[in-house]
């Protein structure tokens, strides 16, 4: 996977993950991100038809890895999150999702976790971290363990 951001030197790469709610799918990325990168990765997450709260069964899987997104809140995307991100990674918001020539897209194709079992949506939450990890180490970042 080659996707070097076009960030300066020195600056820390900046990765958005956009769904159509804002309320598991990128909700997890973002968390995962945050988790494992740190400081050294500015992330985002936003959605074209935002939610009310996050999803509380993609809530609990994460807290079954020891990451807690209980303060999180789902939020429509913005101009200025697409225009900072390096890359842009969508998950199933389709035409919704924001197109900015010159940014660098990627899609994960994903199943929604919306109404699934809390056993589909630990599937769900594996693939996604397997993802993150591979997507940082392609942006040089050492997932923290």
């Amino acid at each position: 996977m080659e996707l070097t951001p076009d960030a300066t030197p020195g600056s820390r790469p900046g990765v958005l993950f956009l769904c159509t709610h804002n309320a598991g799918r990128s909700q997890m990325a973002a968390a995962f991100v945050r988790h494992l990168a740190g400081d050294r990765v500015d992330v985002w997450s936003g959605g074209s038809d935002p939610a009310d709260e996050v999803n509380p069964v993609a809530a609990e899987v994460m807290r079954e890895v020891g990451i807690e997104m209980g303060d999180r809140r789902p939020r429509r995307w913005s101009d200025d999150a697409v225009r900072r991100a390096d890359i842009v990674v969508t998950m199933g918001c389709g035409d919704a999702c924001p197109v900015y020539p010159g940014k660098r897209y990627v899609d994960w194709d994903l199943a929604d976790p919306a109404g699934r079992p809390i056993d589909e949506v630990r599937v769900i939450r594996d693939e996604i971290e397997r993802r993150v990890r591979a997507l940082l180490e392609a942006l040089g970042v050492d997932p923290a363990d």
